[in-house]
């Protein structure tokens, strides 16, 4: 039985704010389409957005509900670029398609602000985002990305800030200084996910809740996706399942699974604060996280709470940890309550790299996002939507990315990222 599958949403500070509730029935009939989109995610639904907007019939099956998955639990960090540096995607596919890719990280933030006015999408979007060191050979880093962006690339959003700089608009005391760009930015991210599952219906899109996929068999130049009670038959399939694909069986996603890793990460929600505290901790309505290899991330939501993220070690018990970590940034809110507390998989490859692609002609796939997935899956949804309609020239620079297979199921996984976090946090700890 698939873990999530049939699920509900998990109680979360943005399960409590949602404001809209979308309801879809599960699929019991055999249907048809142009193009069957596997996942109700951020991936899922811009996929679908775009293949209707380009006169598409498209049919999308969820396995439980319209973001369940990270797109409804995520920190909502809207982050141009991708987490690994861009000397190594230069190493894969050269300095040309390199600027390429730099583009387009910056179109994703572009399809954000673009959807949000088109659709009218209340999602409490706001741009400013901060990157801060914790000691100056992290700063040297963030100095170094600061100029390769100006330099390489002209990108003119990003500020240094030294540690006095910081301090103007941050309430903490344990950074040396930041990088702050300001084309980057935060928004809610169910808020966000449902305002695209409701254009997605509005332009025509059926969308199947509860309803997860058990196979996909390909039938000459058709394909059938099958379900537990009836299947959809189409021509293009895109599998929109991020961290959760490595539970679907091997007859749907034919070892992509293999580049996955699922990283939980923790959230937690303090009580709402008075605008006096808010602004004493970050005045500025940006969203921070440092550069650790294991990080933090925060912000304050609309109504004023913090909201403080971790990749920790989900074996530990997560209030304690989240707020010691909270602590840790801002001990001036020792008094205060922490109201909600939720986890989930992000969808993390060995290197860090998007990957990107198909497994079959009109089989497609899009994951492995990295912490960057808000902004990135738009743009997956737009590129696999051309390769879709016959134009595959930016699916096809992702397909030249590198990125390695773990093997050996889930439990080799788990241990694989165990030891992981236990090596990353020791390099956090001396580097």
């Amino acid at each position: 039985m698939l873990e999530f599958a049939n699920k509900e949403h998990y109680r979360s500070y943005y399960f409590d704010t949602k404001n809209q509730t979308i309801t879809c029935p599960a699929l019991t009939k055999d249907a048809s389409a142009d193009v069957c989109v596997v996942g109700a995610g951020f991936f899922g639904l811009s996929a679908a957005l775009e293949l209707a907007q380009k006169g598409k019939s498209v049919i999308v099956l969820e396995g439980a509900r319209i973001g369940f998955g990270a797109s409804g639990r995520s920190g909502g960090q809207a982050i141009n670029g991708f987490e690994e540096g861009i000397d190594e995607y230069i190493k894969h596919v050269g300095e040309e398609k390199a600027h390429k890719l730099w583009d387009m990280s910056l179109e994703a933030i572009d399809i954000i602000d673009e959807r949000v006015k088109d659709f009218n999408i209340q999602c409490d979007w706001k741009k400013g985002y901060a990157t801060l060191a914790l000691n100056n050979r992290r700063m040297d880093d963030l100095i170094a990305i600061e100029k390769e962006s100006h330099e390489r690339f002209g990108y003119q959003n990003m500020q240094l800030w030294d540690k006095s700089q910081l301090q103007q608009h941050l309430g903490s005391d344990i950074y040396v200084g930041g990088l702050f760009d300001s084309n980057s930015g935060h928004l809610h991210p169910l808020n966000y996910c449902l305002g695209l599952a409701k254009a997605c219906l509005d332009l025509g899109v059926v969308i199947y809740e509860q309803t997860p996929v058990l196979d996909i068999k390909q039938q000459h130049l058709r394909a059938e996706v099958i379900t537990a009670k009836a299947k959809v038959t189409c021509k293009d399939v895109v599998l929109a399942t991020n961290a959760y694909i490595t539970e679907l069986p091997k007859s749907v996603h034919h070892g992509i699974a293999n580049k996955i890793l699922p990283v939980e990460s923790c959230i937690i929600a303090t009580e709402p604060l008075s605008q006096t505290v808010a602004d004493s901790l970050i005045n500025n309505g940006m969203s921070v996280c440092d550069n650790n290899l294991l990080l933090d991330y925060y912000r304050l939501s609309a109504d004023n709470r913090l909201l403080f993220g971790s990749d920790i070690d989900a074996n530990q018990p997560l209030s304690a940890a989240m707020r010691k970590g909270m602590l840790r940034v801002f001990p001036q809110l020792e008094g205060v309550k922490v109201d909600y507390e939720w986890k989930g998989p992000i969808d993390m490859t060995v290197n860090s790299t998007p990957h990107f692609g198909r497994i079959a002609p009109n089989i497609y796939f899009a994951h492995g996002y990295s912490g960057h997935g808000v902004a990135l899956t738009g743009l997956a949804g737009r590129i696999v939507s051309e390769a879709i309609m016959g134009d595959d020239e930016r699916l096809a620079i992702f397909e030249q990315l590198r990125v390695p297979s773990v093997y050996g199921g889930k439990l080799v996984k788990k241990i694989a990222t165990a030891i992981g976090v236990r090596y990353y946090r020791f390099l956090d700890k001396y580097r």
